[in-house]
Order: C-alpha cells, then structure tokens, then sequence
C-alpha cells in the first residue's frame, strides 16, 4: 500500500507492479487470465442492440469534422490516424474489454500509412502494448501484473517504486517488445515525458517537493506558468517526422526512441515525482525525466490538420489538460483541439454497473483489503468486455453516427 501523506497533493494515479513471492506465484496459478475471462473475439456475435440493463455502455463525443466524417462513412480503421492515451494509473482496467476489441480486430488490418499512437504515464504504456506484435497478449501480461502482482511494503521509498515498476514494464514489453515497437509496419510510438526544471530537475526530496509547490501555484493563473518547472518531451518512433512537432503551447523538444531508450523512455513517462525516482535518458546530456501526465494528463494537445480521424478511447467523457488541473472545475478542454477526434468512454450508466460504483483507481489501496481489490479489479476488467461488444456493434451496424454526441465547446 502507497502511502498517505503530504506527497498525495501532489503526485498522480501511477502503475506500480511489485514481485510476488513464492506463496504469491503459487497462488496464482489459479488466478483467471484477464483475456481469457472475457468472450473470445471469434464468438462474438452481432445483436441488434448491446445494453447493460436496457443502457448503453458507451458515451460517444465528436467534433464536427470527426462526426461529418462518421456520418459519411461510419468508422473504419483506414481512416484513423491518430490515437491519444492519457493517464489514470489504474483507470486503464476499464478500458480492457474495449482495448481488446479495438487492438486485437478492428485495428488489425493492412494500413496505407502510418498510424500515431501518443501517451502519457500509462497511456504510453497501452500504446506500447498496441505496438507489439500480438498487442492482446501484451495487454493480457499488463492487466494480470497490475491486478494481482502488486506488493509493497508499508511505507516504499522512492528506490523499491521504481524497482517496482520497472519490472511491471519488463513483464509488459517480454523479451522482444522494444523491437517489435522499433519495427512495427504502421504503429508509430509517441511517448511524453517531463524534464524538470529548476527545482524540479533534482533529484533530492526537498528541493523536488518545492519545484512541485511551484508548478500548482503557477498552474493557478495559467498553464503556461509550468514552463518555468517542466518541459515536455515526445520520443518517437517514426525516424524522425512527426505530426506533433508543431506543437507550442509549452515548450516541446523531440527525440527519436531507440532500442537504447526505449525502456528508459517509458519507465520516465510513469515516473510520478515524490514517489518514483527520475529517470535520466541514456544517449542524452543531463535532464531528469518524470511523469509526462504532470503536464498533459489527458493528452489535450493539438492534433494539428488532416483528413483522418483522431480516435481516442478514454476513461472519461471529459479531458483535463494537466495533471494540477484536475481540481480546477474551469480547467476542462474544450472542443477546438478535438474537431477530428471521436472520444468514447465507459457511460455513467456503465460505471454504475461496476464494484463499487466506480473505476478503479489509486485510493482503492487504501480503502479496502488486498482481497477485495483483487476481486473487484478483476470484476472491471470481465465487465469491461462490454465495452468493446457495443462498438464493435455499432460499428457493424453502421449506426455508430447516431449515438455521438458533438463536441465543440
């Protein structure tokens, strides 16, 4: 269990895996598989109306040229070229159901030009599942390691969270997955880190916990004001070019990912300052990596100019731009940079349905017994199988138009 103090103001949701024991490895044996506990893609079927209780599991939002584009041609893979992925920490197991379907078939087709996938925390890390050459089981490793493989002891340094967590990013990547991400034939891997400044660039907990105090206050009057404590980083894997590099709303550099960094990259990408330590990138000089989600939480980033969609799978029907925003009720994006996007998201109605009412998230370590949270972790991820069975529906159907909400303001 995380602990609770002055540091949970200010650090995000994150993905902290743990080894298990002998006793542990024993025990789950027994444990049911995540992808196996759902319907197999190959059975399902298409009904003429997929609910939960008579509700939709679904909410759907567009901006205009995204649903003008819907209502033409329906949504079909070759038009996307865009998918963003924020971060949330455990908020990922709700999405498990609708990953799998959208990674393991509708994306699973020859492609004309490249897709982007771009993320933060542990959106980078499901894009870097979707990168891998059989993306379910990637996704399979990373759901079972982040529901029944976390152990921690009472009160973790910084030092065993990162040990933590950086075998949960081996077990999801395996033997073979920065290569197969390196060498993808379409998926083009975006991942946004944090290089702190100032204050925010040390290492030692003090001056780091004063950096951070200064980032809240200065987010207050604007977001701009977190230039003075963080830079944003984008490491690629497209060789070089990049729809992202007119980006300017903070400062913004970009770097290649290589089968150096890779790891290094994504591990930075999760590093939530005052619980994990920086990362420092191999290759580059100086700059002490952290949780790119501190700066774009939900990815509101302009998508920039194109004919194709921007599709974005998300925990939420809203987006908030940074981290320290999420307090901030007037901090919401809005639907400028996301005219070309089709957003969808777990229905209140859905969630409803869930243990507890609600998505999983970090203060379920707190709040309930390890046994509980096991089981009700596992409950999402087989619910969550719905998700993806209403979309594939509709998407069959050719009445996924019909059900979006448009999104401009």
């Amino acid at each position: 269990m995380l602990e609770e103090g002055a540091q949970d103001d200010l650090v995000k949701d994150g993905a902290h895996i743990a080894e298990p024991n002998e006793g542990d490895r024993e025990r789950n044996r027994a444990v049911p598989d995540p992808v196996a506990s759902s319907r197999s893609i190959a059975q399902r079927a298409v009904s003429p109306c997929i609910t939960i209780g008579g509700m939709h599991a679904l909410t759907l939002r567009a901006g205009r040229d995204a649903y003008a584009l819907l209502r033409e041609r329906g949504l079909r893979a070759e038009d996307i070229d865009i998918i963003p992925a924020a971060s949330g920490g455990a908020k990922w197991l709700a999405l498990a159901g609708l990953d799998r379907y959208l990674f393991g078939e509708f994306l699973q087709h020859s492609r004309q030009r490249p897709m982007h996938l771009i993320g933060s925390s542990i959106g980078s890390w499901r894009m870097a599942c979707l990168a891998q050459r059989d993306p379910v089981a990637a996704l399979g490793r990373g759901h079972r390691a982040y529901i029944y493989e976390q152990r921690y002891t009472p009160k973790p340094s910084t030092a065993e969270v990162s040990a933590v967590l950086g075998r949960a990013l081996d077990l999801m990547l395996g033997p073979t997955g920065v290569d197969e991400i390196l060498s993808h034939p379409w998926a083009r891997l975006h991942v946004i880190t944090a290089e702190g400044r100032g204050l925010a660039a040390s290492g030692q907990r003090s001056l780091l916990m004063a950096g951070m105090g200064l980032a809240v206050a200065g987010n207050l009057v604007s977001r701009r004001a977190l230039a003075l404590v963080m830079r944003r980083w984008i490491f690629n894997s497209t060789g070089g070019e990049t729809p992202f590099a007119h980006i300017a709303d903070l400062p913004t550099r970009h770097a290649s990912l290589t089968r150096e960094n890779t790891r290094d990259v994504l591990l930075a990408s999760g590093a939530i300052p005052l619980l994990v330590d920086g990362v420092r990138i191999p290759g580059m000089v100086g700059g002490m990596h952290w949780d790119g989600g501190v700066l774009d939480y939900h990815v509101d980033l302009d998508f920039g100019p194109g004919d194709g969609l921007v599709l974005y799978p998300h925990f939420y029907p809203h987006v908030v731009p940074g981290w320290f925003d999420k307090s901030l009720a007037w901090r919401r994006a809005g639907g400028a940079n996301f005219r070309r996007a089709l957003l969808m998201a777990p229905s209140p109605e859905f969630v409803a349905t869930l243990p507890g009412a609600k998505i999983p998230d970090r203060r379920d370590f707190y709040t309930m017994p390890e046994a509980e949270r096991l089981r009700r972790w596992q409950a999402v991820v087989d619910a969550s199988a719905a998700l993806g069975d209403e979309l594939h529906e509709l998407i069959e159907s050719g009445r996924i138009a019909e059900r979006i909400q448009i999104w401009d303001k």
